[in-house]
């Protein structure tokens, strides 16, 4: 495991910074990396660290949500109160139903099997869009009209939507039949997730303020705390819905608002855990990425994936429709909100495995978008911000 590590992170940086130098978003190096390095190409990574690659990916997660909350104003984010609920659901439902009316034309495929496609298919990645809102909610750039707030919150809560219709859908083709109450569970988890993350915080800030502890073991104690959260999510899941990755969120905005020389501190050190976490999460997602499944894939399976990009951007745009956005702006919104990698990484072979008849095409579909989109999407945040929004 030891050879694995250091060659995650030596080929890793390498790559990273040969992009960089190509004016190009570092993580694509650090995809391709994993791709080299992973079991369907030269296979170099030990099977042990591919058996946590799932735990290491989530911590990487917790680390950048964490950050996420530590930036978020909530009075910056009120600007964009309707248009920030909207984009939580909105791009994810257009980009489904597509996917379910065309996939059949498409493939040949039932429309529950297209359904489940469009769900494997339907999430952002905080993962791409989150530390990249961070870095322009630091540098100014959309701050004042929050744009990066919105985004940033809307590619958090997206996911959580996603993954429970995949679970219905799912849970529809093993014959269970479509739960209600599943769809219920959404709103639910969210509200308990946010109200578990501002809870903990409130009591985390009078504990540092009444205690003298050292920011390092403060960084450590909040780690523990947002993997409990998280932990507690997995051991509830089934009868008790709360989302602990927006907890950990929440955990952090609170850590703003209440006590801001602290939050400022505390995120210059998880700046640098985030160096070597984000190393990690793309080396992983792109070992886990399925390069064989692409011998698979046709014009049809790319001409799907774009079309249903072009209809989560439509949504984008009526989801902040009536703001003070110029359309720049709303430009910007909708191509930022494209990129997709970690979900379809996670729950891409999850259909196959179970059996689904169209498991084999969901993966390819759910490849190619990782290689299509994630590069696409980064690539177009880091080249364009400047250009279309304000400082």
């Amino acid at each position: 495991m030891l050879l694995s590590i250091a060659l995650i992170l030596i080929v890793g940086f390498i790559l990273s910074s040969i992009f960089i130098r190509l004016r190009l978003p570092g993580l694509l190096g650090l995809i391709l990396t994993g791709i080299i390095l992973g079991p369907y190409y030269l296979d170099l990574l030990d099977p042990k660290i591919l058996s946590i690659s799932t735990d290491i990916r989530q911590i990487a997660l917790i680390v950048i949500l964490f950050r996420a909350g530590l930036t978020m104003n909530i009075s910056d984010l009120k600007k964009n109160g309707r248009p920030a609920i909207l984009m939580t659901f909105l791009p994810a439902t257009f980009e489904i139903i597509i996917v379910t009316l065309l996939a059949p034309i498409f493939f040949g495929i039932s429309t529950l099997e297209a359904a489940i496609l469009g769900a494997v298919l339907g999430a952002v990645s905080p993962a791409i869009v989150v530390p990249r809102m961070i870095g322009l909610i630091e540098s100014g750039y959309g701050k004042a009209k929050g744009i990066p707030q919105m985004i940033l919150a809307g590619a958090s809560v997206d996911d959580v939507f996603v993954i429970v219709l995949f679970t219905s859908f799912l849970g529809m083709f093993q014959g269970n039949g479509f739960d209600f109450f599943s769809l219920l569970s959404v709103p639910l988890a969210i509200f308990f997730g946010l109200l578990l993350g501002v809870l903990v915080g409130y009591i985390m800030v009078k504990l540092f303020k009444y205690f003298h502890i050292r920011d390092t073991v403060k960084v450590l104690l909040i780690l523990s705390i947002c993997f409990l959260m998280v932990s507690l999510e997995e051991n509830l899941k089934g009868f008790f819905p709360i989302s602990g990755l927006l907890g950990v969120m929440a955990l952090g905005g609170i850590i703003l608002k209440l006590y801001p020389i602290l939050a400022k501190r505390i995120n210059t050190k998880f700046s640098k855990v985030w160096l070597g976490a984000e190393v990690f999460l793309f080396v992983l997602v792109g070992s886990v990425t399925d390069i064989t499944a692409l011998s698979e894939a046709g014009l049809a399976v790319v001409l799907l994936i774009l079309i249903s990009l072009v209809f989560r951007m439509i949504a984008v745009f009526l989801s902040v429709s009536g703001t003070n956005l110029t359309f720049k702006e709303k430009l910007f919104t909708a191509g930022a909100y494209t990129p997709k990698a970690t979900v379809q990484a996670a729950i891409g072979s999850l259909p196959l495995a179970m059996g689904v008849p169209a498991g084999s095409l969901i993966l390819t579909v759910a490849v190619l978008a990782i290689i299509l989109t994630a590069p696409l999407g980064a690539t177009f945040i880091d080249l364009s911000y400047k250009k279309l929004l304000e400082k």
